[in-house]
């Protein structure tokens, strides 16, 4: 669905932002793109959906080429930006005037993702608070139904029962035919939500590995004393939160945080461990 081949990017010529990134997303995935503020994750999105466009390299999406915005790609593609602006009518009119754009918006889903996200329909948008708008953006988006829906840090903004609205609805949000990217630095969010982490770093993606892949390899476990085969150790409350090779394929949950935290500080030992793809 999206082939990224040698790509180049830089806002300012003294420090390129991406070099020579290269990954393959397919369709029937949510993939998790992460990274420190910084690491350029919206700048990618922007240059999948065509926003902004590369240095050198080649990008394809749904066969076409981002940087031309054709009609027939747009109307496949819903970004959900992490900044956003909504006008002052009401969800009705709104709907009237954007969603006609996608050819396969669907009418019932959003009035059932506006009733699941408890948004007061007949308010105007810019009269709501900061989470109703997020949320509406987030239901306005998944209704459209596009091929390839992008979120940039979709749960900024949400308090904690938005938080769990949110998951819930992503949970059911997959097809076969669609592939979501959601781009966020608050790693916990994405717990039990992805099928796929892609972590950017020193511009370059240090990691792209799928959960089952990294639970195969990896062993997360809270432990009262450490084991000198852990890979990686955070202190916690009543012991000490590990990372270890999985030697005995014991099933283990993946800690979003923790495994975000060990692939930056030991990077090398992470991927050398996993069967990604690792660009140098």
């Amino acid at each position: 669905m999206i082939t990224i081949k040698n790509l180049n990017f830089n806002y300012n010529k003294a420090k390129p932002l991406f070099k020579d990134v290269s990954m393959q997303l397919e369709e029937g995935h949510i993939y998790g793109l992460l990274g420190k503020n910084g690491a350029g994750k919206s700048t990618l999105l922007k240059n999948i959906s065509g926003l902004v466009y590369p240095w050198s390299g080649s990008l394809e999406v749904l066969g076409y080429d981002p940087r031309k915005r054709e009609p027939a790609l747009l109307r496949q593609i819903s970004f959900i930006p992490e900044e956003f602006h909504l006008p002052s009518v009401r969800s009705s009119s709104y709907v009237s005037v954007n969603a006609p754009f996608y050819p396969y918006f669907d009418h019932q889903y959003l009035h059932e993702l506006l009733t699941e996200f408890e948004i007061p329909v007949q308010q105007k948008l810019s009269e709501m608070s900061y989470g109703q708008k997020k949320k509406y953006i987030i239901a306005f988006g998944l209704a459209t139904k596009a091929r390839l829906i992008i979120m940039d840090e979709p749960t900024n903004g949400l308090d904690i029962p938005s938080k769990a609205q949110f998951r819930k609805i992503m949970a059911s949000a997959m097809t076969d035919d669609c592939c979501i990217i959601i781009s966020t630095h608050q790693v916990r969010d994405l717990d039990n939500l992805i099928d796929t982490v892609i972590l950017l770093d020193e511009q370059k993606v240090a990691l792209s590995a799928s959960i089952e892949e990294i639970t195969n390899r990896l062993m997360f476990k809270k432990v009262k004393e450490v084991d000198s085969n852990a890979l990686y150790v955070e202190e916690g409350l009543g012991g000490f939160n590990t990372i270890a090779i999985n030697s005995n394929q014991e099933d283990s949950r993946l800690d979003m945080e923790l495994f975000f935290n060990a692939v930056l500080s030991k990077k090398s030992s992470i991927t050398s461990l996993l069967n990604t793809t690792h660009h140098e």
